[in-house]
């Protein structure tokens, strides 16, 4: 108790008795420091740390601008306060970059980014982009899987599913993909055929509905293609485990889907956003997927045919489950073919999953060689008239006959007129890949790790060493000339190296069976509007219609 009182009754100096100390605080300049600090604002405290953010975002945009000297075999990496060897804007606005501008892409800018050199950069938001502008250099890029692998967009991850197929890498991704090539094979591929027509049969009719309901008048087709291709994929995919309702709010929300998925977005999914809108778009598919996954289980487990993609897939999972039954039972496999690879069970959502990349990676693309396709046969009458000799022939004279692949392979000219579109316009313009490591990509620029770095087939198409006349439509180049052969290297459409797309002889099938039973059915004029040659980039590319693309489809008499 008495030492309580000791220390509540002790006194304690005050610093200010201390002579050293009272001259530090009775200093003049820290005195007049301390009131320039009092003074301060919080608007100006504010604008300084603005400043300084926009000065941290200019400095990590431009240093992100490496350029690399080779030293004893090995990459020794200088940073400079310059961009140094490759193209891009000096500065950038801050933190959002040209988003504004990338909101509504105009094909003339990638024209000008691919025209900058062979190599170019620019920054949105956080990410650093390059441009691989060449095909050597985008082809390097689709063949580097130790370096990059492709990174879609933010809002993928959310649409898609972060666990979907599409975002694994090395291994894994390879080992996944040996399950799915067998749904890709000559023989599924004639499966599908059916399905396909059938579709084919009842939209060419709705064609001319369409126009007849307009009175005859030109009317943009676009949103008509859009759905037709839309319906054709959900048949290939889901069979009739959809019904045709499901697959008109399918092909009416897709929009919704492209727009939440296009290459520069918000990052972050808000409330009445594109990615909002697309989000809820793709949550109706994966649910309708679903649905579609557990009636084909029940199918195939009971001995059914196949007659889609879907059912493909499961079927080679019952298959692999009832030979991992049998085996470890120790029952005779005589007679039984052993699956391979055998592939594990997966749940109706994974199937969903997998089957929604097949739709994602297929609708815009084919939409938009349907567009462009329909467009150019109409203003090459030439063109269509040897396809719908070709087909007459192949068909003997019976118009109405069902294709096989048979038949498909025999149409010469007409998978040379879908090629060369393909060539021609290519819907794919540019594919985002995502750097995993620093990227020496060549000996005098190295592509930082997280940059997102985007090879681009456009250009490659379009190369007059390779291509007589490139900016000309024509499919003879393919038919009788040697394009096939020349430009193998320029022909990235469906990419290359470990991703190249799995559905590229499916995709070109669907587009000659598609113009094919055009050709045998309908007659079709394009009435062209001031702006109906220039191209508009919504994901892919199509027509602009901002002024309307006339077209008016009638039944071959």
């Amino acid at each position: 108790m008495a030492d309580m009182d000791l220390v509540q009754n002790a006194s304690v100096p005050s610093p200010l008795a201390h002579a050293r100390f009272a001259q530090i605080v009775s200093n003049a300049q820290i005195d007049g420091f301390m009131n320039t600090l009092s003074d301060i604002s919080g608007w100006t405290v504010a604008l300084t740390i603005l400043a300084l953010l926009v000065a941290y975002d200019q400095c990590e945009y431009i240093l992100a601008l490496r350029v690399p000297r080779i030293e004893s075999n090995k990459v020794a990496v200088s940073y400079q306060w310059r961009k140094g060897s490759i193209p891009g804007p000096a500065w950038k606005e801050p933190f959002i970059g040209p988003f504004l501008q990338s909101m509504n892409p105009k094909f003339e800018e990638y024209m000008g980014k691919w025209a900058s050199g062979e190599l170019s950069c620019v920054s949105v938001f956080h990410k650093f982009v390059v441009i691989a502008s060449t095909r050597d250099m985008a082809r390097k890029v689709f063949n580097s899987p130790g370096y990059v692998k492709p990174c879609v967009v933010d809002s993928a991850h959310k649409l898609l599913g972060p666990t979907n197929w599409v975002f694994l890498d090395g291994k894994a991704h390879v080992d996944f993909r040996k399950g799915l090539n067998g749904l890709f094979t000559r023989k599924a591929l004639g499966l599908y055929l059916p399905g396909q027509e059938e579709v084919y049969n009842v939209y060419l009719k709705k064609f001319v509905d369409v126009s007849k309901q307009a009175g005859g008048k030109p009317i943009p087709f676009m949103p008509e293609f859009r759905e037709l291709m839309c319906a054709v994929s959900c048949r290939t995919f889901v069979g009739h485990y959809i019904s045709d309702a499901a697959i008109k709010q399918i092909a009416d929300d897709y929009y919704n889907i492209t727009a939440a998925l296009e290459l520069v977005n918000f990052p972050i999914i808000l409330p009445f956003t594109k990615s909002w809108y697309g989000k809820k778009a793709a949550d109706m598919v994966l649910e309708e997927f679903s649905k579609c996954a557990a009636k084909s289980k029940v199918r195939m487990a009971a001995g059914g045919a196949v007659s889609c993609i879907m059912d493909g897939w499961v079927k080679a999972q019952v298959d692999s489950a009832r030979w991992r039954e049998r085996e470890a039972k120790g029952l005779s496999m005589e007679g039984m073919e052993k699956p391979s690879p055998l592939l594990r069970d997966f749940t109706d959502y994974e199937i969903a999953q997998t089957v929604f990349t097949f739709l994602f990676a297929s609708q815009d693309a084919t939409s938009s060689a349907a567009t462009w396709l329909f467009q150019i046969m109409a203003q090459r009458p030439d063109v269509l008239d040897k396809i719908r000799e070709e087909n007459l022939r192949l068909r003997g004279g019976d118009r109405n006959k069902p294709v096989d692949m048979d038949m498909l392979d025999e149409m010469v000219y007409t998978r040379g007129a879908v090629r060369e579109l393909l060539r021609y316009r290519p819907p794919v313009i540019m594919v985002p890949y995502l750097a995993k490591k620093d990227f020496p990509i060549t000996d005098n620029y190295i592509v930082p790790k997280g940059a997102m770095i985007i090879p681009s087939v456009y250009p490659a198409t379009r190369d007059p060493e390779i291509y007589t006349n490139p900016n000309e439509y024509d499919p003879d180049r393919y038919v009788t000339g040697d394009a096939e052969i020349k430009g193998a290297k320029n022909f990235l459409i469906f990419g290359t190296g470990p991703h190249y797309c799995l559905g590229q002889v499916y995709a070109q099938n669907n587009l000659a069976l598609m113009i094919a039973k055009a050709s045998m059915h309908l007659n079709w004029a394009h009435y062209p509007t001031p702006r109906s040659e220039e191209i508009k980039v919504f994901a892919t590319i199509f027509p602009m219609v901002a002024e309307g693309l006339g077209q008016k489809i009638e039944q071959v008499s």
